[in-house]
């Protein structure tokens, strides 16, 4: 895997209309992530259910939109994709201390999900827009909460320049981890839960950080299974499930394994 890595860190750039400030990203990782979502999506994961594929026609539209922003670097040991995670702050109302990634709903004044992704990221821990550069967006994913989430990936080149602030009311706390992980069933598990009249298989990964255990799961593990399998162009080593509508009208509940 070295070999691939390294090709997608390299430094060899090409514009893309990113912000001066900010480093461009690879040209072996845009032209890889570009290439995968104009493609027919083989390689890609469909775990989560993408809002596109979740939600049949005859469930309420979405109740708002949101935006994550997975934001990647290269592990300076040994070159592999991270990704930057938080752990919400226990006194918040939805998802207490929960894992999840920098992100929120969308507020007037956002241009699109790219900007509210990097608003919030910089809201909640500091990182400045200037130091991300956006590769590509995914399609949205249908959260429990009836929200579009719009994953927003982008490249942090420099990760010794990100100096991490944490807003305490919002973020209890930062850590990353390696993005392959999200591929691999080693301490993953799945359980079946009933959300909006589905039967929707629901992931998580168990990570140790330091002396810490961070659980990652619901539709931010999810996420980062497809962006896992976008970025690193290959399918996940267990069996991915479509969700089981159990109040739709055909009364479909086939699983299918991609």
């Amino acid at each position: 895997m070295r070999p691939l890595l390294a090709r997608l860190f390299a430094p060899t750039y090409f514009a893309m209309g990113f912000s001066s400030s900010a480093s461009p990203p690879s040209r072996r990782l845009a032209h890889l992530t570009r290439h995968l979502l104009l493609s027919s999506g083989e390689l890609s994961s469909s775990v989560g259910a993408p809002a596109a594929a979740a939600r049949p026609a005859y469930l309420a539209a979405p109740k708002g939109y949101a935006a994550v922003l997975v934001c990647l670097f290269e592990d300076p040991h040994g070159g592999d994709p991270r990704v930057i995670l938080t752990k919400r702050a226990a006194s918040l109302s939805s998802h207490s201390g929960e894992v999840s990634l920098p992100g929120g709903k969308v507020e007037e004044g956002d241009a699109d999900a790219t900007a509210t992704a990097l608003r919030e990221a910089k809201e909640e821990i500091g990182l400045d827009p200037a130091l991300v550069s956006i590769v590509t967006v995914l399609e949205p994913f249908l959260s429990k909460n009836g929200l579009h989430v719009t994953p927003v990936i982008g490249i942090l080149s420099d990760k010794a320049l990100f100096k991490p602030v944490l807003n305490e009311s919002e973020v209890a706390d930062i850590f990353d981890a390696p993005l392959e992980m999200f591929l691999k069933d080693d301490n993953r598990k799945t359980q079946e839960a009933n959300w909006m009249g589905m039967n929707i298989p629901v992931q998580s990964f168990e990570y140790q950080s330091e002396d810490k255990t961070f659980v990652i799961w619901g539709l931010t593990a999810h996420i980062l299974t497809r962006a896992a399998a976008v970025v690193l162009q290959r399918e996940p080593s267990f069996v991915e499930f479509r969700p089981r509508y159990v109040n739709s009208p055909s009364g479909d509940t086939n699983e299918t394994k991609r």
